[in-house]
């Protein structure tokens, strides 16, 4: 696997940490809403995001889950500015709900990360429940 450590023109490999890549980018004054961030790659990007000073909500589907993803981020990055609210892209009642909290936050969005997403081992939900939450969710939430 020499080719994951292989440097390409930008500098980075395969083997590059998100920190490594953000190093130089300042994200002050910036806001970012990432779904699915409390846990996997949604958190580290909510991490690293929060490290480089982006304003962070977090849109999560289990808000316990997120404030304590919340919580871990704090515990490393005292200063980060971040926000949990909740939201369920299989739902458009909670699409809109989530837009009306966000909202009143009075904050502007540089940045949407939509990082959310679903897996099964079984079919019990039928097509249409899966496209309804890995497709129009996210068109609810961009939109």
């Amino acid at each position: 696997m020499w080719w994951f450590y292989r440097r390409g023109p930008s500098g980075f490999s395969g083997a590059s940490t998100a920190e490594e890549v953000t190093a130089s980018v300042d994200g002050r004054g910036l806001v970012a809403v990432i779904t699915g961030a409390s846990s996997g790659i949604g958190l580290e990007t909510a991490r690293v995001l929060a490290l480089r000073g982006v304003h962070v909500v977090m849109a999560v589907r289990n808000v316990s889950s997120g404030l304590a993803a919340k919580e871990a981020i704090l515990s490393k990055i005292p200063e980060a500015k971040v926000d949990v609210l909740e939201l369920d892209l299989s739902s458009m009642a909670s699409v809109r709900t989530f837009a009306s909290k966000f909202d009143s936050l009075n904050l502007q969005l540089n940045i949407l990360v939509n990082n959310a997403g679903v897996m099964t081992r079984n079919c019990s939900r039928s097509c249409d429940a899966y496209l309804a939450y890995l497709y129009k969710g996210v068109a609810w939430l961009a939109d």
